[in-house]
């Protein structure tokens, strides 16, 4: 019976054949032989065919045995599925939507070929080019001389897992039409006499404008955090390959269980954000604008499905669980981290002192406490902030195909003017 996975063994000694970042080439880890993508994956043809053609069958016959449930020989619990390592007939026991892995038996890397049949099938990969060494480092720098950062975290902290995975993502090509209305007022200010003469001027102002979009990235794996995919962004996609199996050699993937129809809401609301920014940055020369109407529509294009590389790591400290993940072709870092109550603390004590204090040598006792608790509030928000970057993605600015982008109508129309007098007092003056 045909093998449902497939190994990637080399020519030259069989030994196993992952694909090393460093290099860009399926290496061998045994006599050192190199080989290209290409070379391993025109040798390995007939066989990933065979493999992604059992498994169809394996799949097919526990349907069409069970009415569409699979019977417990081919699957173990639900979500789980058992292959056969060909190197050592060891049986892998994996998530169902598993593309490649390695055997924790034999360490062979194995890649299911059946996981990208037809539709299945992602148009691009983007292979990494940081290795583990580098994941590892870039985590060392994130901690960096952090004060909030707890000294036990980094003492006693172990990472439970550090592991090179392909994340199945949809990349999104589109195009937004926008039509805004805004208030602008310029104001200005001038004294005459004991008088301060405040004179505002309203304008009415429209905008509207196209944009084109480029493959705006949305992760389409249940098991990824968004805000996390978000963060490890952007991609430099003139990197991006047509798929090959082979690169998948010594790394995990998954394939997609979040549909193009679903994910695409992600990348309307990120092209539609970008939009309002867009017009909205384009009002110049008013002191105060208002949006009074929008009206954006995003228009779907193309939409590609390719594997991209995420380096993630993982621990435990204080019963709470930190992942932290790295782009594996840019090496950005992102993971939130615990904070020092002590120290977090104490430095909002010290904020508040200094805001206070300055303020009573030079107002009111009431003024001094109003700026103590601003003080005290701001530097609570900020030193927290510096502690966590993982946020969800907002806009898609960086996938605007600037050359394509128009602002197609202008209009700056005066409504009224407001004039308002107000008598200087003697703090003023002073």
């Amino acid at each position: 019976m045909a093998e449902q996975i497939t190994n990637y063994k080399c020519p030259t000694c069989s030994g196993p054949l992952h694909f090393a970042a460093k290099s860009g080439m399926m290496e061998c880890e045994y006599c050192d032989s190199k080989f290209t993508v290409q070379e391993i994956e025109a040798k390995y043809a007939s066989a990933d065919a065979d493999a992604a053609k059992a498994k169809a069958e394996a799949d097919n016959k526990a349907k069409s045995d069970n009415e569409w449930e699979v019977t417990e020989e081919q699957w173990n619990g639900e979500g789980m599925k058992s292959y056969g390592c060909p190197s050592c007939g060891a049986t892998l026991v994996c998530d169902e939507n598993l593309a490649a892995s390695s055997c924790p038996y034999c360490g062979n890397p194995t890649v299911v070929p059946g996981q990208f049949t037809d539709m299945l099938k992602p148009d691009f990969v983007l292979p990494f080019k940081l290795e583990k060494d580098a994941a590892l480092e870039a985590l060392k720098k994130h901690y960096g001389k952090r004060y909030l950062l707890p000294q036990a975290f980094k003492n006693a902290n172990h990472l439970d897992e550090v592991k090179g995975v392909y994340v199945p993502f949809w990349l999104y090509d589109g195009s937004s039409a926008g039509d805004c209305e805004y208030e602008g007022v310029k104001e200005e200010r001038k004294r005459q006499g004991q008088e301060e003469i405040i004179t505002k001027k309203y304008y009415h102002v429209e905008r509207k404008g196209n944009l084109e979009f480029a493959k705006i990235p949305a992760d389409a794996s249940s098991k990824m955090d968004d805000k996390l995919m978000d963060s490890i962004e952007p991609y430099h996609y003139e990197d991006l390959k047509p798929f090959s199996k082979a690169y998948l050699t010594g790394y995990l993937a998954d394939k997609y269980d979040v549909s193009v129809e679903e994910d695409s809401k992600r990348a309307i609301e990120r092209a539609k954000q970008s939009t309002k920014d867009a017009l909205f940055q384009d009002v110049k020369g008013y002191t105060f604008v208002s949006t009074k109407r929008e009206d954006i529509r995003v228009k779907q294009g193309k939409a590609y499905y390719a594997m991209l590389p995420v380096w993630l790591l993982t621990t435990r400290w204080n019963g709470q669980s930190f992942t932290f993940a790295m782009n594996g072709q840019t090496g950005k870092m992102v993971g939130d981290l615990p904070i020092n109550k002590t120290k977090l603390w104490l430095t909002v004590l010290i904020a508040t002192i200094i805001a206070a204090g300055i303020t009573f040598a030079v107002s009111s006792p009431v003024a001094a406490v109003a700026v103590g608790l601003i003080a005290a509030l701001a530097t609570y928000m900020i030193a927290s902030a510096g502690m966590k970057n993982v946020v969800a993605a907002r806009t898609a600015n960086v996938y605007i195909e600037e050359d394509k982008t128009k602002i197609t109508h202008r209009v700056d129309n005066f409504v009224r003017q407001e004039t308002e007098r107000r008598k200087i007092e003697e703090s003023q003056k002073q």
